[in-house]
């Protein structure tokens, strides 16, 4: 006998549909899978007939088994078929009515003892299947729901299921509304000092401006990389859902409330390799640090230790916010729009206290080569960071705590959508004249930066947006940008190694 079931595997972060097709007649007895499965899915055959013998079920041993993983020309990966595969060999061999499988979707990998086990990627999985009904693992319930537009049933055994397929009643094993379980952010105010750096900061969450901050170690670089995700807003619902959706199909944890709502913060090791990074895999494409960081920060510290083709793959997600990953057999876009917070020592020894470097010349201008223009070129906001002074250090109270910041961060973000639909880092070069203003004297400031080359046309515009950010900021309701607002920008914009303002 023939059967269908509905399952789905995951491409990227997508989920695609499958159709598990399941032939139970005479013949050799076998059980063979086909339709491009993983050695995961392969393994499928023994795990789903032991959770079948486990749960009571007798197994159809003197048959010839087939399984169909449709359509064939998409390569199948993971354990998340086990259970669709064991409804539909249920199904051809007359244990279950074709009608009780009918609209539903199975996602779940078995355990040997018949259990029902959560697998990653349940949420973008279900969003791609298009069904009135989903039977998902128990803790896989928040997860699916996140993506699922019709009723998830969870299961937590293989005979569980089977008598519910048999009788229409459902175990009430739905779990409760859980609170958010998502840590708070850290606190502003424990950082001390550091006014320039601070007001950066603000900036790039207000602006939405990419940051690099240069400084020797113990100068709190880390420490207020950190703090910026206290000043971003919640994820507007398609953002969050984009955001769960990646963290789902990377096998990351997703909040008890299944939707993840508060921005991301990923801070990959320097070691970190480029798939890791961008996302992809031989076998499986899978999301990277970039997607997972997609509508909050992805910190880099310590830039100069990173690979330079590794950083230089950062330039595309940067400027379109999706990672695309192209493989010989398949390909993925992926979501990758995040804010770049980047740290970096001014040479190899750190350059700690003055006149205490000991690199030569030769090998700051080798460290300093390991950060391309290109990249450099992405960064809006470029800060040096010095050690905190002993006054600040032992001041008691610290400065302006998170909340204070981020009341004037939400205003300017507000103000900016109003004006243009986009954060500020994001208008187009066309509506700068209309956005960012410039009155003759800040007009006549940026014409001497260009003509002592000092700047080029993409820092002139980059110059343009920081500043219109600043005015916002100010609460500066006029739409033009004025000289202060432009010094304060250029202020903000040093080369890597001596301090000076870099001419991109």
């Amino acid at each position: 006998m023939l059967a269908a079931v509905s399952s789905a595997t995951l491409l990227g972060v997508t989920g695609q549909p499958v159709t598990v097709e399941v032939h139970v007649g005479t013949g050799l007895p076998a059980f063979q899978i086909v339709g491009l499965p993983d050695e995961a899915c392969r393994e499928s055959r023994d795990r789903v007939r032991a959770a079948i013998l486990s749960s009571e079920i007798t197994w159809p041993s003197s048959k010839r088994i087939t399984v169909n993983l449709a359509p064939s020309d998409l390569r199948k990966g993971g354990s998340g078929l086990d259970l669709a595969i064991a409804v539909g060999i249920l199904v051809a061999d007359d244990v279950l009515p074709p009608t009780s499988v009918a609209g539903l979707g199975f996602i779940g990998e078995l355990g040997l003892d018949g259990s029902v086990r959560p697998v990653a990627g349940v949420a973008p999985m279900a969003a791609g299947l298009a069904c009135p009904g989903l039977v998902v693992p128990v803790r896989s319930w928040h997860e699916a729901r996140a993506g699922s537009t019709g009723r998830v049933r969870p299961i937590d055994t293989l005979a569980a299921l089977v008598a519910a397929l048999r009788t229409g009643v459902w175990p009430d094993l739905e779990p409760e509304p859980l609170p958010d379980d998502e840590p708070a952010p850290p606190d502003l105010a424990d950082v001390r000092g550091q006014f320039d750096a601070r007001m950066a900061l603000e900036l790039a969450a207000a602006g939405g401006h990419h940051m690099l901050m240069v400084g020797p170690p113990g100068s709190g670089k880390t420490m207020l990389a950190q703090r910026v995700i206290g000043l971003l807003p919640a994820l507007d619902p398609a953002t969050a859902l984009e955001a769960t959706m990646v963290r789902s199909a990377a096998g990351a944890r997703v909040p008890a409330t299944g939707l993840v709502r508060i921005p991301p913060f990923r801070a990959p090791h320097h070691s970190s390799s480029m798939v890791s990074l961008v996302g992809g895999g031989s076998n499986h494409l899978r999301p990277g640090e970039v997607s997972l960081a997609h509508g909050g920060v992805l910190m880099l510290d310590e830039l100069g230790e990173f690979a330079p083709a590794v950083l230089d793959s950062l330039r595309q997600p940067l400027e379109e916010g999706v990672i695309r990953v192209a493989r010989a057999n398949s390909h993925a876009t992926m979501p990758a729009r995040f804010l770049l917070i980047a740290a970096t020592n001014p040479c190899p020894c750190g350059g700690g206290a003055p006149g205490a470097c000991e690199c030569g010349e030769t090998a700051k201008a080798r460290y300093a080569k390991r950060l391309s223009g290109p990249l450099l070129d992405r960064f809006d906001l470029r800060v040096g960071v010095q050690r905190t002074g002993v006054d600040d250090l032992v001041h008691v109270g610290g400065g302006e705590p998170t909340a204070v910041v981020r009341r004037r961060v939400e205003r300017a973000r507000a103000r900016a959508l109003l004006r243009g639909g986009v954060l500020n880092a994001a208008v187009p070069p066309a509506l700068l004249d209309d956005v960012a203003r410039l009155a003759p004297a800040a007009q006549a400031r940026l014409r001497d930066e260009l003509e002592r080359n000092r700047l080029t046309g993409r820092g002139y515009h980059r110059v343009r947006r920081v500043a219109r950010t600043i005015a916002d900021l100010a609460d500066d309701e006029h739409h033009v940008v004025g000289e202060e607002h432009v010094e304060l920008a250029l202020r903000f914009r040093i080369q890597l190694r001596d301090g000076r303002r870099s001419a991109a």
